[in-house]
């Protein structure tokens, strides 16, 4: 082997054993070649040389490139070998907390903070009535179109239906709601109302806002939807129920399932409750009026006494609930006005009632309907009157229960509690409050939520209708990121 390596060109050498070299490093590992090598004096001739050889290789190894690092298909995201960015997640083929965390991280994004509390300001500074909100409508449009996303509009008269996905089943929808209060703004602060009279006492601006901020972290993430996302940015729901005007005009049309949420004074910023079952009230109106025969005081049997009638009428109402429904089942049955006119000697000829009806199921509360009506025509009857019983049916100011499907509730907890920690998500008891929510809710699997906004340094403690209501603008972005995953994460599990 000497003699032919001293005759061999000096290329020809170094290849030559740099074969040999990875022969022995082939058939025996290294340390085990080398041992062998010192100890054994029975080895093979090239072999035997292989210090000399590791030497030389040594020397030589200038003449190689530089190793490159190639990541294996098996390699942890976290490997430190890996020299290139990691792609996006693919939670389109498993959905695991890093999912939810990227979602989250996005939505923290300094310039998406930034963005989503710009429209929020934007909007609160332009309060719209119910059906009036074209200057809200025209800016949600406007995002729609600078992210590319396509929108039916109009609908029921401002309202927007976009699309986002793959335009294929299932199709999941969430909804914001888009009006104002007639409400003087009482906050001083740089973003305040500038229309007298008008204000968003409710939080629909941050509703509006989150929706966009959501639309805008689904698109990024649009590859990863197995299926279609509809937002629904509706008109009405302080007065004239949009959500009806907005099924009827086919908000729904192919939608499996909707989500909702609503800011909350009553849990603290970021923190997420809801409840299965009934979460808000079926919520009606009435007035009666009741019939008799005008007559002077000084004189009751000449007259047919309405009043009296009227009297009786309110304390029958109260049995309603005490004595006909489950004690375990709340009602409400409250007359608010009682009017027979300012005369202190004549008994009028007619009285008007007027006040509200709650229930926590559709059936009990088209069942105090019913009752209602009843009370105040019998009640009537037996004292010679008559009574009509107007529940402004044709007004739309009848809101069914808000009902959470189990399932879509179970969805919303799960959804939250990966992305605001366990301790973050509240079981929250049902409330004698109405949403036109309940609209969808009829019609399909449906969730509704609460997200809080309480933050008693900020002054972030009012109710919902109060004139010194604000948010905590820190929930735009936790807002926005529930939406997103509630909708990419019902699309990965319903999906094909």
């Amino acid at each position: 082997m000497d003699i032919l390596v001293n005759f061999l060109p000096i290329s020809s050498k170094k290849a030559l054993l740099f074969i040999i070299l990875l022969f022995c490093m082939v058939s025996t590992p290294l340390k085990a070649v080398v041992k062998s090598t010192v100890s054994s004096s029975s080895s093979s001739a090239a072999c035997s040389d292989q210090r000399d050889l590791i030497t030389y290789f040594k020397s030589t190894r200038t003449l190689l490139p530089n190793p490159i690092n190639i990541p294996l298909q098996n390699q942890s995201r976290t490997s430190k070998i890996n020299l290139f960015t990691s792609p996006s997640l693919d939670c389109s083929s498993t959905w695991n907390q890093e999912c939810s965390n990227e979602i989250l991280k996005i939505a923290h994004k300094k310039e998406h903070v930034h963005w989503i509390k710009s429209i929020r300001r934007k909007i609160h500074e332009h309060p719209e009535l119910a059906f009036q909100e074209y200057q809200t409508s025209k800016i949600v449009r406007q995002e729609l179109n600078k992210l590319e996303i396509s929108y039916n509009f109009p609908m029921a008269t401002t309202g927007i239906r976009a699309v986002i996905g793959s335009g294929q089943p299932p199709f999941v929808a969430l909804r914001a709601d888009m009006d104002a209060l007639p409400i003087q703004e009482a906050v001083e602060w740089e973003h305040k109302s500038k229309i007298d009279g008008k204000m968003h006492a409710c939080g629909h601006d941050a509703h509006v806002a989150m929706l966009l901020g959501a639309a805008r972290i689904l698109k990024t993430r649009e590859k990863n939807l197995k299926g279609t996302v509809i937002l629904i940015f509706q008109p009405a729901e302080e007065a004239g129920n949009g959500a009806k005007s907005m099924i009827k005009d086919g908000a729904l049309e192919n939608v499996e399932a909707i989500f909702a949420a609503h800011v909350s004074h009553q849990h603290p910023t970021g923190v997420i409750g809801s409840t299965r079952g009934a979460l808000l009230a079926g919520c009606g109106f009435f007035r009666a009026v009741i019939n008799g025969k005008t007559g002077q005081a000084s004189s009751p049997h000449h007259s047919i006494d309405t009043l009296l009638a009227a009297s009786a009428a309110v304390i029958s109402l109260q049995s309603i609930v005490s004595r006909e429904s489950d004690p375990l089942d709340s009602q409400v049955v409250s007359v608010t006005s009682f009017n027979g006119g300012d005369s202190l000697d004549v008994i009028p000829e007619t009285v008007t009632l007027s006040g509200t009806f709650r229930a926590f199921s559709r059936t009990n509360f088209y069942q105090l309907l019913k009752r209602i009506r009843e009370v105040f025509t019998e009640q009537a009857s037996v004292y010679r009157c008559t009574a009509t019983v107007d529940f402004f049916e044709d007004n739309d100011t009848i809101y069914p229960p808000t009902v959470n499907d189990e399932r879509m509730y179970e969805h919303v907890k799960k959804v939250a509690r990966d992305l605001v920690g366990t301790t973050n998500f509240k079981v929250v008891p049902p409330m004698m409050g109405a949403e036109d929510f309940s609209f969808y809710s009829e019609a399909i699997p449906a969730a509704f939520f609460y997200i809080g906004i309480r933050n008693e340094t900020l002054g972030s403690i009012h109710t919902g209708h109060s004139p010194h209501f604000m948010i905590d603008e820190d929930v735009l972005p936790i807002g926005a990121a529930t939406h997103a995953a509630i909708a990419e994460r019902y699309l990965y599990e319903y999906g094909s």
